[in-house]
């Protein structure tokens, strides 16, 4: 069975954002009972020399909404001029990236197959397939800034386990 450009992206970073949003919901009920400030956990840092929480909710719709307009457009850079969000503003950040990602079709992804995208950091270019830039690019960078702000909301006493951080699985019907 071969499978898609789609399958492999716009499934997977459904999947991915969905169970971000699953886990920041999560972590807002904890620190309403917990009396915890939402102000406090959108500045935390795993440690002093890593970005915030912000950042990382940020960086999940970059790797996820941003990389599948860096296939369709051929061109991805770093995140540029991120607002400064509040944690119910990351929350609807990530329900409109959701949203996004929802209106693609397998027409629209799949006939980017092969295609080339360059990711630009200033002087340098580094140039992938799209199939590349997802597998080996987008893919990890997801799930990295989706597991550090697991781990930030973790750090913070969040009940969080394994299957909140793996959302919706693509399971066969």
């Amino acid at each position: 069975m071969a499978i898609s450009l789609y399958d492999i992206s716009i499934a997977s970073y459904r999947q991915t954002v969905g169970a971000t949003i699953a886990v920041l919901e999560k972590g807002r009920q904890h620190c309403a009972s917990a009396g915890i400030d939402l102000d406090e956990i959108v500045q935390t840092r795993l440690h002093p020399d890593m970005l915030p929480f912000s950042f990382q909710v940020h960086s999940v719709v970059h790797h996820s909404l941003g990389a599948i307009e860096g296939v369709l457009s051929g061109r991805f850079g770093p995140p540029r001029d991120l607002p400064d969000l509040d944690y119910r503003g990351l929350q609807r950040k990530l329900g409109e990236a959701l949203d996004r990602l929802e209106s693609f079709t397998p027409e629209q992804v799949d006939g980017h197959e092969g295609g080339d995208v360059v990711f630009g950091i200033g002087e340098r270019q580094i140039p992938f397939t799209a199939e590349g830039f997802v597998l080996s690019f987008s893919l990890p960078n997801l799930h990295f800034h989706a597991a550090t702000a697991y781990d930030i909301l973790r750090m913070k006493g969040v009940p969080l386990g394994k299957r909140d951080f793996m959302g919706q699985m693509q399971v066969k019907s």
